[in-house]
C-alpha cells in the first residue's frame, strides 16, 4: 500500500475539526484565562449532560483522576483496593502512591476485563474500594461489582480511560459507579492535545472534596481544608475537547463499525480470537485488540507489509518490578498471564478507511 497506515491518524481528525478547533483555541488565546478559564466549567458540564453523571470534575490527566478519586475516599496507608494487574500501571500505580496495598485477581478469558467471580473471595476488613477496567472500550460488569461492593459497603471506581462514550445496559460510561475516571490523552475515544481527564460521580460530598483536592486541597483562595495536588486541566486542553465532543458520536458509531468489519473478517482466522462484547453493552475500541496463539509470527507479517502494531499489555502488574513485592494477589492470574502473551493491537480510529482496513486484514492472509 502506498499511503502510509497511521495506528491512530489524529492529523486526519484535525484536518476534519480543524475550523471548531482552531476557533475554540483562539479564544482562549484572546481571553488569556489559561488555567481556570470559562471552557473548563463548560466542559464539565457538557460531559455531565452527555453521561447524565450529576458531576463533572476535569483534571490534569486520567491517572491524576484515579488519584484524586482515592485521596476523596481517604484511602490510606495498608488499605486495599482490588483490581486487575492486566491494566496500564497508573490503575495501580496511583494505590501504591498513597501507600495502599493493590489486590490483584484475574481477568475473564473472552473480554480481558476482571473476573467479576473472584472479587469476592478477594475482599477483607482492609478493603476500601474496587477499581474495574473498561479495558480497550467495553465495560465491565458494573452491576454484578455495585452489588458486591453494596454488601460490603466499599466503593466502586470505573477505570474508564479508554471507554468514554460506550455504553452499558442503557447507561453510558463513567456513570456506572460511586465514581469514574476518564483520560483525555491523545489516543483516547475524546483526547486533547497533550494530557487532561475527569472525574464523574453522583455524590455531592465526594464532588465538592475532589474539586477542593484538584487545587491544593483550597476550599477558598488560600484556605486550605485538605491535603491536595495540582490537578487542574488546562484551559486549552478543555477547549480542545469542547471542539472534539460536538463530533464525538459520529466518531464513537464509526469506532463500532470499523470494529464489526475486523471482527467478522479476522474471526475464523485460525489461531486469532477476537474479543467477546456482551450483548447488553457496547465497544468503543479504545484499542482494537486480538488475542493471537502465535503473536510473534503475526506480528512479522503484518510489520513486513508496514501494519503498524501495538501490544496492550505486555508484562502483567504483578510481575513488573516496582509492584512484584508490594502486592497481594488473589487465586493464580492464569488467565492474566495468557492473554499478555497473546494480545495484539491493529489500527484503530474513525478516519481509517474502508481500503487501508481492507489491507490491513488482507495481509493476516498472506
Amino acid at each position: 500500500m502506498t499511503k502510509k497506515i497511521e495506528f491512530i491518524d489524529l492529523k486526519a481528525q484535525y484536518r476534519h475539526l480543524k475550523e471548531k478547533v482552531d476557533e475554540r483555541i483562539s479564544q482562549v488565546l484572546e481571553h488569556g484565562q489559561f488555567i481556570m478559564g470559562p471552557e473548563v466549567r463548560e466542559l464539565e458540564q457538557k460531559l455531565e449532560e452527555y453521561t447524565s453523571a450529576k458531576h463533572c470534575i476535569t483534571v490534569s490527566s486520567g491517572t491524576e483522576a484515579l488519584l484524586i478519586s482515592l485521596m476523596a475516599l481517604g484511602v490510606k496507608p495498608s488499605d486495599e483496593i482490588i483490581t486487575t494487574a492486566f491494566t496500564f500501571v497508573a490503575t495501580a500505580e496511583v494505590i501504591a502512591l498513597l501507600g495502599a496495598i493493590p489486590v490483584f485477581v484475574d481477568v475473564e478469558p473472552d473480554t480481558c476485563n476482571i473476573d467479576v467471580s473472584k472479587i469476592e473471595g478477594a475482599i477483607t476488613s482492609k478493603t476500601r474500594a474496587i477499581i474495574p477496567v473498561s479495558l480497550y472500550g467495553q465495560v465491565a460488569d458494573m452491576d454484578e461489582i455495585n452489588e458486591i461492593a453494596s454488601r460490603h459497603g466499599i466503593a466502586v471506581i470505573e477505570d474508564a480511560a479508554q471507554s468514554f462514550g460506550a455504553s452499558y445496559r442503557g447507561k453510558r460510561s463513567c456513570n456506572v459507579s460511586t465514581i469514574a475516571c476518564t483520560s483525555f490523552f491523545p489516543s483516547k475515544p475524546l483526547g486533547c492535545y497533550g494530557d487532561g481527564g475527569a472525574i464523574f460521580t453522583d455524590n455531592s460530598d465526594l464532588a465538592k472534596i475532589m474539586r477542593e483536592i484538584r487545587v491544593h486541597g483550597q476550599e477558598r483562595r488560600y484556605y486550605h481544608t485538605r491535603i491536595g495536588v495540582g490537578g487542574r486541566m488546562d484551559t486549552i486542553q478543555c477547549a480542545v475537547v469542547l471542539a472534539k465532543l460536538e463530533n464525538l458520536d459520529w466518531e464513537i458509531d464509526q469506532r463500532i463499525k470499523i470494529g464489526s468489519r475486523y471482527v467478522n473478517a479476522l474471526g475464523n482466522i485460525e489461531g486469532v480470537r477476537t474479543l467477546g462484547v456482551r450483548d447488553d453493552r457496547t465497544c468503543v475500541w479504545g484499542q482494537f485488540t486480538l488475542l493471537c496463539e502465535d503473536r510473534e509470527a503475526i506480528l512479522e507479517k503484518l510489520n513486513r507489509v508496514g501494519v503498524p502494531t501495538a501490544v496492550h499489555y505486555p508484562i502483567p502488574l504483578h510481575i513488573q518490578p516496582a509492584y512484584v513485592n508490594s502486592c497481594r494477589i488473589v487465586g493464580n492470574l492464569t488467565q492474566t498471564e495468557k492473554v499478555a502473551h497473546q494480545v495484539l493491537s491493529l489500527p484503530m480510529h474513525p478516519y481509517l478507511g474502508t481500503s487501508e482496513q481492507e489491507f490491513i486484514i488482507a495481509a493476516f492472509s498472506q
